[in-house]
């Protein structure tokens, strides 16, 4: 193409280029004299431009039309009613496909962008909670767990001497009180739950399922690890989002208890609980290898076409085990070292018979009962 050229129509080329000026109604059909930057206008008695390619913006490509108009230029309008000639196009902008700024960048880099974003927005919902949860004022988070803690119905267990070995292993396991409370609850699932504001709960099914008292004492210290690191609410607002706090008090709170019983606190969560428990029952001098053990029996014990609403809410449902898992606690075990029992064989009885010998506790659960 010569640096200079020209594309002529009439009034009777329906496919030739027509014009509106913006400043009246009337459709010009100019002949354009075409540069290599610019462009002219010229009618029979009249003549506009140049006008920069760059400033051409694609209007309208539906039903065949290539429509244009000009940057500041709000009514100025190019046209034809078919495609332009190849001279012209290959100076015009590209009409637009998908969007204005989707056609500016291409179709491939915006679903890229696309892509990023959403994951960026995945990973802010996702990772948010973790973020807002240690602002959450602790009266807050207690006043949940104190009105989770109230819909047991009298479910908790008394007994002297049972009661005088909970706290015996509370007083190994938690020396720094890091618990507001620690109940056994006479609930007949292998479960146990940390609920916000720092309370504990074994559920006597766990007592019943475990074969010693150091057993007890792996999972109690996995929940004092949740417990430390807020991880209880952290996963609650996550799962239910901030109505949790702000308006928890007054909602549902039975459906709160239910959702933490098949809550799960993720990889990075349990490997600090389990470090946490580690660690406690190092302090105490308890061996972590009945813990190892009790994953053990907890992973093989978990048999396919079982009741669903019983095996969704037991201890592995919300603490999902693994061989490496076990494995840690069986590791940490410090060989030729003299560990002591959690429990003397007198207090471990006096544990786990503490709801049979609570005359006055609450008998019978079920998920109807809605805790």
């Amino acid at each position: 193409m010569s640096a200079r050229s020209e594309v002529a129509a009439g009034a009777t080329d329906a496919a030739g280029p027509w014009h509106y000026d913006g400043r009246n109604a009337c459709r010009w059909h100019p002949r354009v004299l075409l540069a290599a930057d610019s462009f002219r206008l010229v009618g029979d008695d009249w003549e506009s431009g140049p006008y920069a390619w760059s400033d051409l913006i694609a209007l309208d490509g539906t039903g065949g039309r290539s429509v244009y108009g000009l940057k500041g230029e709000g009514g100025w309008r190019l046209g034809f009613d078919g495609p332009p000639p190849p001279d012209f196009a290959a100076h015009l902008p590209l009409h637009g496909r998908y969007g204005r700024w989707i056609d500016r960048i291409g179709l491939p880099r915006a679903v890229a962008g696309f892509a990023v974003i959403a994951a960026a927005v995945i990973y802010v919902g996702l990772e948010a909670p973790g973020w807002v949860a240690p602002l959450v004022p602790r009266a807050w988070e207690n006043r949940l767990g104190d009105a989770m803690v109230g819909d047991f119905g009298g479910r908790f267990c008394r007994s002297p001497e049972g009661v005088q070995a909970l706290d015996a292993l509370i007083a190994k396991m938690d020396p720094n009180a890091d618990a507001r409370a620690i109940e056994i609850a006479n609930v007949p699932i292998v479960n146990a739950i940390a609920l916000p504001g720092g309370r504990i709960i074994l559920f006597d099914g766990l007592i019943q399922k475990a074969a010693s008292a150091d057993e007890v004492a792996g999972v109690l210290g996995q929940e004092l690890g949740h417990v430390r690191h807020r991880d209880t609410l952290v996963g609650l607002m996550r799962q239910l989002g901030l109505s949790v706090v702000l308006g928890g008090f007054s909602g549902d709170v039975g459906g709160y208890v239910n959702g933490l019983l098949s809550l799960s606190y993720g990889r990075s969560a349990e490997a600090r609980a389990d470090a946490a428990s580690i660690v406690a029952m190092q302090a105490a001098n308890i061996s972590p290898a009945d813990t190892a053990s009790f994953f053990g029996r907890m992973a093989k014990s978990e048999e396919p076409g079982g009741r669903r609403t019983a095996r969704a809410m037991t201890w592995l449902s919300s603490h999902p085990l693994s061989q490496s898992r076990r494995a840690i606690f069986a590791r940490s075990v410090k060989r030729g070292q003299n560990y002591v029992p959690a429990l003397t064989d007198a207090q471990w009885q006096a544990l786990r018979q503490m709801c049979k010998r609570d005359p006055t506790v609450k008998s019978g659960w079920s998920w109807e009962d809605g805790l």
